[in-house]
């Protein structure tokens, strides 16, 4: 029989007929690992549902083996400690490529190089600091005599370039990365990436430590009657596109947005106009999945808070309806990341939670781990 309007105008309706997914309470005493936390935010609300939807669609991509994924970097991530979790999306064999600023390649190298980044007091007088050598981000340190030694390592890789090669971000990175598995103890980003063959690529690289130290070099080569090296940014571009051409399918992983988003976003473009402009005859190459932590909203109006859907008019992105796969987690990436990529990676199996003593804080790496496992 069906249901009468009530003097106000409602019906109402069971959810459990109408099958709404219901929430629930986070209970802490069931939780034991970064996964079970990050499953039992999934079931709550606001951020930390997204935390939980951001995860399934990470893995969704960490699990499709035609998938390849890119991950993009913005902001002082290295500085705010994050690069470890970097060369475990690396060496786990998630991550096949990364596009980022150049800041934040620079700052990993300081990591890399075993040196450190301090914490910064509000009691601190800026003109102080620039005057002691010490370069404020935001809460945290960054001694000049750091980004020396990044200069000393890029001054060595540059004095062994062959001036007949054209230097581009991605040959110089890794030229980086060799120099680290030689010469640094640690982990660091650039080095895990050479270990497992994952370019990286800078597109805006004038604006950074990187671009400056190159610069300098220039001016060394002139003053020794040297030629300059020769930069050339398209073959960064024309390398990420041939990568990207060669896919099956292609996920995103965005942390922050800026131009490493929007220069890894702008391939379905790219592959777009190819086609349409008659250069090649190719299929749309969209990305089928794609998972944003980022705390900038719409209504700021900067690419950084645009959203997928947005994207998926410009071609960049297959639509939910033909299959894509979206989750923007509004977060700070330093609360966010390490609790997506944990989770994801103890589901994967490239972490392995020792319950006997205690479960997420007593975490395993796999060394040489790769995409394996079932839940």
């Amino acid at each position: 029989m069906a249901k009468k309007k009530g003097v106000t105008g409602r019906i109402l309706h069971d959810p459990i007929e109408d099958r709404l997914t219901p929430i629930y309470p986070l209970d802490l005493s069931r939780i034991r690992t970064i996964d079970d936390m990050v499953r039992a935010m999934g079931q709550t609300a606001y951020t930390a549902r997204q935390i939980g939807d951001g995860a399934d669609v990470l893995e969704a991509m960490a699990r499709d083996k035609d998938c390849f994924i890119v991950l993009t970097l913005s902001g002082a991530l290295t500085v705010g400690k994050m690069g470890l979790v970097f060369c475990d999306l690396v060496e786990s064999g998630m991550v096949k490529a990364i596009v980022s600023t150049g800041a934040l390649m620079a700052h990993g190298l300081v990591e890399a190089t075993g040196r450190s980044h301090f914490r910064y007091d509000s009691k601190m007088d800026d003109n102080e600091l620039f005057l002691a050598g010490y370069n404020r981000v935001y809460d945290s340190l960054e001694p000049e005599v750091n980004l020396d030694a990044v200069e000393v390592v890029v001054d060595h890789v540059l004095q062994r370039w062959d001036p007949g090669e054209t230097v581009c971000s991605w040959k110089l990175n890794r030229r980086m990365g060799e120099y680290l598995q030689q010469h640094a103890k640690g982990r660091g980003i650039l080095k895990s990436c050479v270990e497992h063959n994952v370019p990286v690529f800078v597109p805006a690289f004038t604006d950074s430590e990187l671009g400056i130290d190159f610069a300098l070099y220039q001016r060394q080569r002139k003053k020794e009657g040297k030629p300059p090296l020769r930069f050339d940014p398209y073959l960064d571009f024309e390398h990420y596109a041939s990568t990207m051409l060669a896919t099956k399918r292609m996920g995103i992983f965005t942390i922050g947005g800026g131009v490493p988003r929007n220069w890894a976003q702008q391939f379905g473009v790219y592959a777009e106009l190819l086609a349409r402009r008659g250069y090649e005859k190719i299929p749309l190459k969209r990305y089928n999945y794609g998972l944003r932590i980022c705390p900038e909203p719409v209504n700021w109006g900067g690419l950084s808070g645009s959203t997928y859907t947005e994207a998926v008019s410009w071609g960049k992105f297959v639509p939910i309806e033909e299959g894509g796969r979206f989750a923007e987690v509004l977060d700070d990436a330093t609360v966010a990341l390490p609790l997506i990529v944990g989770a994801v990676l103890e589901r994967i199996g490239y972490l392995k939670p020792d319950r006997k003593s205690g479960g997420a804080e007593s975490m395993q790496a796999i060394p040489k781990g790769k995409v394996t496992g079932k839940r």
